[in-house]
């Protein structure tokens, strides 16, 4: 019966015409005991990259530190930016060496490169690319909102607008979910984040 006390959460990924958006709940969960209303899921990477989480939030701050100071470490030697698609990799290849004690993490990557990247990562390392994604227990109800409104090449008044009303959908049917919405937005010139209080 451990699988009752797996934490719960839901984080969306949505690339837009100019960027990327990371957008999370607050809430960490282990089966029906909320443990804390006000974590951040949401993370930069670089100042390209980010990331979102669902599950473990420690096992995703422990990767996504190592991943950030590997990434600087590649930046000195190659002198310039580390590209989306060689982050979510890195992470892959972490989370693969892991595997007989893995990460407990669902991981989306986002960043922009020569375009906006989506990536999502499970627990044992398998990247799959897409426009737009979700992770989580309350993903099936983001995801139905995403299916539904999701146009490539949106401007980022739209996706913003999408991003938040896919996490309120979550919020509303998964009790692991809830207790605000964070944001981070990432454009060529940086990352951005925002928070909102439901």
């Amino acid at each position: 019966m451990a699988f009752q006390f797996m934490p719960g959460a839901t984080a969306i990924g949505i690339s837009y015409v100019n960027g990327v958006i990371l957008a999370s709940e607050k809430r960490v969960s282990y089966g029906n005991f909320v443990v804390n209303k006000n974590t951040r899921k949401t993370f930069s990477v670089t100042n390209r990259v980010g990331a979102a989480c669902a599950g473990m939030v420690a096992d995703m701050q422990v990767l996504v530190r190592q991943v950030g100071a590997l990434a600087k470490i590649r930046k000195l030697e190659t002198r310039r930016d580390v590209a989306p698609n060689s982050i979510a990799k890195l992470m892959s290849v972490i989370m693969f060496e892991r595997r007989f004690f893995p990460l407990l993490t669902q991981v989306i990557v986002g960043g922009i490169d020569i375009k906006p990247e989506i990536y999502t990562l499970d627990p044992l390392g398998s990247v799959l690319p897409d426009e737009y994604a979700s992770v989580g227990t309350g993903a099936e109800m983001a995801l139905g909102i995403l299916d539904d409104e999701y146009k490539p090449n949106m401007p980022e008044e739209k996706a913003r607008e999408i991003a938040v009303k896919a996490i309120k959908s979550s919020i509303q049917r998964d009790s692991s979910s809830g207790d605000g919405i964070d944001l981070l937005l990432i454009t060529k010139k940086g990352p951005n984040e925002e928070s909102l209080r439901l």
